[in-house]
């Protein structure tokens, strides 16, 4: 493990460069046209892939196609479209719960700041940071699983615990490029450091990787 914010910063940036040859394009894997859908989509990702999630969402969202509408859902026919996201009928309520706090609190808006986000039913810090770092273009860290395997097989964190891997990334990687950084995560995670079996072999990190150098 590299030990100082110098080592771990100059990492960093060969990590980024690297990746962003790797993965030119660095997208979130949830299709939304509307900050309010990819907020509730990402809720619906928990415990779930996000390709299953997008092929629930069109329905969702042409069944209810503005936050009023999903504020006014009825709870069974959010939870029959949903059903196959599980954890059908928690995601349900706080969809509905989540739509009536954007209109009561926040005009119908999905909020920018970190506080105001977090206090709408089911959003987390790793929501938060989405919302933040896609919607509104801030420095921000989705500290999601594949971004705490590769972190810390890389050598950027010692810690699981996503409040402290963000925290630990959001010290060593310049704010501009924070963002894209957990989407390429996402993409070599899923393609070559997968959890189970990584491809060490083909990894454009190798070189320069604890973890694949051991």
């Amino acid at each position: 493990m590299t030990n100082s914010i110098e080592e771990k910063t100059l990492l960093g940036r060969r990590i980024v460069k690297a990746l962003e040859e790797a993965y030119p394009e660095a997208v979130c894997s949830l299709n939304f046209s509307k900050p309010w859908q990819l907020l509730f989509a990402t809720r619906l990702a928990a415990q779930c892939t996000d390709a299953r999630v997008n092929m629930v969402t069109p329905e969702l969202y042409s069944r209810y196609p503005t936050v009023k509408d999903l504020a006014e859902a009825e709870l069974a026919d959010v939870c029959e479209i949903i059903r196959s996201c599980g954890l059908y009928r928690t995601k349900a309520e706080q969809l509905i719960a989540g739509a009536r706090v954007l209109l009561t609190e926040f005009g119908g808006e999905v909020p920018r700041e970190m506080e105001d986000l977090l206090r709408i039913p089911g959003i987390g810090r790793k929501t938060a940071n989405l919302i933040r770092g896609d919607v509104y273009g801030l420095p921000a860290v989705v500290a999601d699983t594949h971004c705490i395997r590769l972190s810390g097989r890389l050598g950027l964190t010692e810690h699981k615990d996503p409040t402290r891997v963000e925290r630990d990334l959001a010290a060593v990687i310049d704010p501009e490029k924070q963002n894209d950084l957990c989407h390429r995560f996402v993409m070599h995670g899923r393609e070559v450091c997968t959890a189970r079996a990584p491809a060490c072999g083909k990894c454009v990190l190798a070189e320069f990787c604890l973890s694949a150098n051991k």
